[in-house]
């Protein structure tokens, strides 16, 4: 009968390693609810811009019909497609960018503390790149099939010309038109087919399987680790600079994301246009240009045909994005963290 209090009584306390690992738990939950909410306000505060972004990196280079300025494209997209036409795609972007960056963050905070041993060594660059680095790796990989369906939803509308060719062999000038086709395949999309479940089968019937919907993860891989390390090391070395203590408005605050965003897109920039070069490789649509098999013979191909200037291309609508998008990722990012986490 004296077993149960004895038994009772034997039940080992928790260990320190136990202890430690439920202090943690919370915090690394807060670093990622807060990661989720910086990548779905950042996205969709410059949804019009980032669908332009695409537009152009995937158009015709030799065409009188191109989106061509920032503020005449946007008209365009209006006037074809209304608001609709701004947010096309930014419903899968912020599917995709919750976990990107809520697993981004998350990532490089708990790398910070690894690489650290949890603050018993210096946070220097070198381990603000790293971290920043793995974390854009690892989040990239988890998500990526959602990046790819997303680029396709986003052009898949829009007005790109269909080509002189084209136009001859159908014996009339045809105008870019929404009404009745969708000029950047040649054939038009059903209804079921611009849906995020829809898109994400067509490609995987049409194009080899799940494989395809990781056509160009290496480019985007080799763009997103300095891309996001710089990114994050920016930030951080500009937040002791602009937002010395005592001087932590929210005008400087943004600025700090808008800079480090502005300095990081500026540098890895062909990556982009590499990774959206071969997301669409795979629609059949002589708009686009010819298709590539491999970044490498994208990037020879783009240089050859269009300069180095072309691996720049659409490159001034992304950086009126970068600004406001960073700025309002590490804002958000720091002001729920803040939230969720008041002694931090």
């Amino acid at each position: 009968m004296s077993s149960t209090p004895a038994s009772s009584s034997s039940v080992p306390a928790p260990s320190k390693h136990a202890l430690s690992f439920l202090a943690i738990s919370p915090e690394v939950a807060s670093y990622f609810i807060a990661g989720g909410c910086a990548g779905a306000a950042s996205r969709t505060v410059v949804s019009p811009l980032e669908r332009l972004k695409i537009i152009q990196q995937v158009q015709p280079r030799n065409s009188d019909s191109q989106y061509k300025g920032v503020w005449r494209s946007l008209v365009r997209m209006w006037k074809e497609e209304g608001l609709k036409g701004f947010m096309r795609g930014n419903g899968i972007n912020c599917l995709r960018i919750v976990p990107y960056s809520a697993v981004q963050f998350t990532t490089y905070e708990q790398l910070k503390k690894w690489f650290t041993k949890h603050g018993s060594k210096e946070l220097d660059t070198p381990k603000r790149l790293a971290s920043g680095a793995l974390a854009g790796i690892t989040s990239v990989c988890t998500t990526y099939p959602l990046d790819i369906v997303r680029a396709r939803l986003s052009i898949a509308t829009a007005s790109i010309p269909i080509t002189k060719s084209q136009s001859v062999t159908a014996g009339s000038t045809l105008k870019p038109s929404l009404t009745n086709a969708f000029h950047t395949s040649s054939h038009a999309y059903t209804s079921q087919e611009l849906t995020m479940w829809g898109m994400t089968m067509k490609i995987v019937r049409e194009e080899g399987g799940v494989r395809a919907l990781y056509r160009g993860l290496v480019a985007t891989a080799f763009g997103v680790a300095p891309y996001v390390g710089i990114n994050f090391a920016a930030y951080e070395f500009l937040r002791g600079i602009v937002t010395p203590p005592g001087k932590t408005s929210v005008t400087r605050k943004l600025a700090c994301g808008a800079l480090a965003g502005s300095i990081s897109q500026t540098l890895t920039y062909p990556f982009d246009v590499l990774r959206r070069k071969l997301q669409v490789a795979g629609m059949r649509s002589s708009a686009l240009g010819t298709p590539y098999t491999g970044a490498l013979a994208a990037l020879t191909g783009i240089v050859r045909t269009e300069g180095v200037q072309g691996l720049y291309r659409g490159l001034w609508p992304n950086l009126l994005k970068v600004a406001p998008s960073i700025a309002t990722s590490f804002f958000t990012y720091e002001l729920v963290k803040e939230f969720l986490i008041p002694t931090s």
